[in-house]
């Protein structure tokens, strides 16, 4: 599994180049407008983008949303009929940038990543975000779609969105994305937590790889949620015009959450690497409980080993005074056992009495 992954031009290729590379699968586009104020609300699919030019001349909010891979040309009309920059559209299409935000020309372009948790795996998605006076332009990549709650809201009118301004819609959408942290992390917990049981009872080769891979997410996740603090911490310090006062409010709770995603993110990054530990002594203790088995296996065979060595001289001169005189008797070799056997049941409780067995 690719943990960073992005699309990008070969190099040299001209700036704001929109072209898709040729071994590219394009996911299909789905285009969705919804145009609203505090008494009215549209909500339709588009087959074009143009398709919304007639709403843009309202005193209304037009959120465009765009799901898939665009046409390259259709990504130009689209620049062409809002004024998006060339260099931004690029950035739409080569997704896997680093989050960010650009203002060009009283335009607000912000790269946002999205965490989702697929089949107990973690990536990222980037959505792309176009603000200006009276629309949203947002691209996401994927088939799902994480605006879904934020939708609901607007369609039932609950909340302030109807009665806002785009930037308010904007906060809403980047609140959406920020917060989407939260299950993820919280599935990272139930998992690590599951690990430590598996670590102090019986690790293995399967629990090491699962640790490395829940170490390499979460350095992913830190790569690409990181940076969002610094795009809202500029959204609520520079004041580009477009943002109200009244919502710089809700941007710094937004801002308070991007701080207790990466709060948890670190904890959790600490906690793997603590555990790392945990499983190099788990094994190195194993380890070692075994080598003290066969080192008292192999104590316990060493006075053994020397009875049986001398009893296998067979020395039986009957004229030496030397000659081993229990090589006759008649219960020598009943005897030999029994004091093997005394040996090592001696040895056994010395072992237990020293605590080393």
């Amino acid at each position: 599994m690719s943990y960073f992954t992005k699309r990008y031009h070969p190099p040299g290729t001209s700036p704001g180049t929109l072209e898709y590379p040729e071994e590219h699968t394009k996911i299909p586009v789905s285009i969705r407008l919804i145009d609203y104020t505090d008494t009215d609300l549209t909500e339709k699919k588009l087959s074009h983008a143009t398709e919304c030019i007639p709403y843009l001349k309202k005193p209304s909010v037009s959120w465009i949303h765009i799901e898939g891979d665009p046409e390259a040309g259709a990504l130009r009309e689209l620049g062409e009929l809002f004024g998006l920059h060339a260099l931004s559209l690029e950035d739409v299409l080569n997704t896997g940038q680093r989050p960010k935000l650009d203002i060009i020309d009283e335009q607000l372009f912000i790269i946002m990543s999205l965490p989702v948790m697929q089949n107990d795996h973690v990536t990222t998605e980037q959505i792309s975000l176009f603000v200006g006076e009276g629309y949203l332009i947002s691209f996401h990549r994927g088939m799902s779609d994480p605006f879904s709650l934020v939708r609901k809201r607007i369609s039932n009118h609950t909340g302030k969105i109807r009665s806002r301004q785009a930037d308010y819609l904007m906060y809403s959408l980047i609140d959406a994305i920020v917060d989407g942290g939260f299950p993820v992390l919280e599935a990272f917990g139930n998992r690590i937590e599951l690990l430590e049981e598996e670590l102090l009872e019986s690790p293995d080769k399967q629990t090491l790889r699962i640790l490395h891979r829940i170490k390499r997410e979460l350095l992913l996740l830190r790569r690409m949620l990181w940076p969002q603090r610094e795009v809202i911490n500029l959204l609520i310090r520079d004041e580009p015009g477009i943002i109200q006062q009244g919502t710089y409010l809700y941007l710094r709770d937004c801002y308070d959450h991007t701080i207790q995603i990466m709060d948890l993110l670190e904890s959790y990054r600490d906690i793997s690497a603590s555990m790392l530990d945990v499983y190099l002594s788990s094994v190195s203790n194993g380890m070692n409980e075994v080598m003290k088995v066969l080192t008292v296996i192999a104590t316990i065979f060493i006075p053994l080993t020397f009875i049986v060595g001398v009893y296998g001289m067979n020395f039986q001169n009957p004229d030496s005074p030397w000659a081993m005189p229990e090589l006759h008797w008649y219960f020598g070799y009943p005897m030999v056992w029994l004091i093997m056997f005394l040996v090592t049941v001696g040895m056994i409780a010395y072992f237990k009495h020293k605590d080393w067995f």
